[in-house]
């Protein structure tokens, strides 16, 4: 049988239109299988639809999610400007009702920062071993406490600013008198002093009772032999002096402090200033 070029003609005319019709398109159409499009990792990321992205969302975060209870990177820390210059302070129920706000009298008195006070000098009860009678009290100089005698070895502390070096007074007495609110009339040697104290001298009146009163709330007045001493346990306006030898030889006590002690003290009760 005789070979004919014509199947092989009519194939090599089809392959030539093949090829012609992939050049104008610019398609490449590969003679040999590309197997690795067959990849399904590759097949699914290729056909993933686009919907399911937000249009022009962010890029997923690294990060952990935050935690439930987690404090926030950016918080108020100081919502005031007192805040701001002396810090917050420390909450503690116990001293916040001992030293919170008072109205007495007629009289607000404020509450006192405790948190920016030596902790040492804030009202507590504590171990104290003495010779002296329960119901006494005890004025430390030297520690700048005043102790109010329990019975057991105990007493309730409080903390004191006291008179500077040569006008303080030690010994024994009693508190023979005491005063809520009390009027201040300066000795006439402090008077002399300090000139600018007359208008408060004992011919003027005294200075009135008020939360500017330098005896403050309260005023227990030591009495020897029957004499007054001229001085007194009170209270003061100026908290920051308790702990400190800054008055003129009295007993300072917090406002707040001297009226818890002025409520256990009887008139008649021994003091004893060491």
């Amino acid at each position: 049988m005789p070979f004919s070029f014509r199947p092989f003609r009519r194939n090599l005319g089809l392959s030539f239109t093949l090829a012609a019709t992939a050049a104008l398109t610019g398609c490449q159409i590969p003679l040999v299988t590309d197997t690795s499009r067959m990849n399904p990792d590759v097949f699914v990321q290729e056909t993933s639809p686009v919907f399911n992205v937000a249009p022009y969302a962010d890029p997923p975060s690294n990060q952990p999610p935050p935690m439930p209870g987690a404090i926030p990177h950016k918080r108020q820390l100081y919502p005031s400007t007192f805040h701001q210059t002396y810090g917050l302070p420390v909450s503690n129920p116990v001293h916040r009702s001992m030293y919170g706000v008072i109205r007495d009298d007629g009289h607000t008195l404020p509450a006192i920062p405790y948190s920016r006070i030596d902790a040492r000098y804030l009202r507590q009860d504590v171990d104290y071993r003495t010779n002296e009678a329960p119901g006494t009290i005890v004025v430390d100089t030297r520690e700048r406490f005043l102790y109010f005698v329990q019975p057991g070895g105990k007493a309730i502390r409080y903390g004191v600013g006291l008179g500077k070096a040569g006008f303080s007074w030690q010994g024994r007495g009693v508190i023979q008198r005491k005063a809520e609110w009390p009027r201040w009339t300066p000795p006439d040697e402090m008077v002399a002093r300090q000139p600018e104290l007359r208008k408060f001298a004992a011919a003027e009146g005294g200075a009135n009772p008020g939360l500017n009163n330098p005896l403050g709330a309260r005023a227990l007045y030591i009495f020897k032999d029957g004499k007054d001493t001229l001085y007194r346990v009170h209270g003061t306006p100026d908290w920051q002096s308790v702990g400190k030898q800054t008055s003129s030889g009295c007993v300072r006590m917090l406002n707040q402090d001297v009226i818890d002690l002025f409520d256990r003290v009887p008139e008649g009760t021994s003091i004893v200033v060491l």
